[in-house]
């Protein structure tokens, strides 16, 4: 089993930053790829961004591209989520998620992931 926490959301005002972390425990980290996903109330879970297990690879859904910035560090089991440019848009709480893979490949659909975190809660006012 690996239990995932997230930290680090909070208000912010438009265009200002946040760093999101994911402390994973309970496994070796570094067999997990891993990725973060966002939800409004009433809207399906949406792909944020994702990061292969040793770091080497990652993805990003076309709404944050040139504004997020998805890493890790692995000797800390540690995923990061550093958030620039903030929108209103981008309020939602977010997820962290792991699967057991240690491929190139940097998956997208949440089915896939089989731990996730609680979430944390992201506001930006405009």
């Amino acid at each position: 089993q690996v239990q995932l926490v997230e930290s680090g959301g909070g208000l912010v005002q438009a265009g200002g930053s946040l760093r999101l972390s994911c402390a994973a425990s309970g496994r070796t980290f570094n067999n997990l790829a891993m990725a973060w996903f966002r939800q409004t109330p009433g809207k399906e879970r949406e792909f944020v961004t994702a990061i292969n297990w040793i770091g080497s690879r990652t993805s990003y859904a076309d709404s944050v591209k040139g504004r997020f910035t998805i890493s890790r560090d692995n000797a800390k089991n540690t995923l990061y989520l550093q958030m620039n440019s903030l929108k209103p848009d981008d309020t939602a709480v977010y997820y962290c998620a792991g699967r057991i893979d240690i491929s190139p490949t940097t998956p997208t659909q949440g089915s896939t992931y089989n731990y996730w975190g609680q979430g944390t809660q992201v506001t930006v006012s405009s």
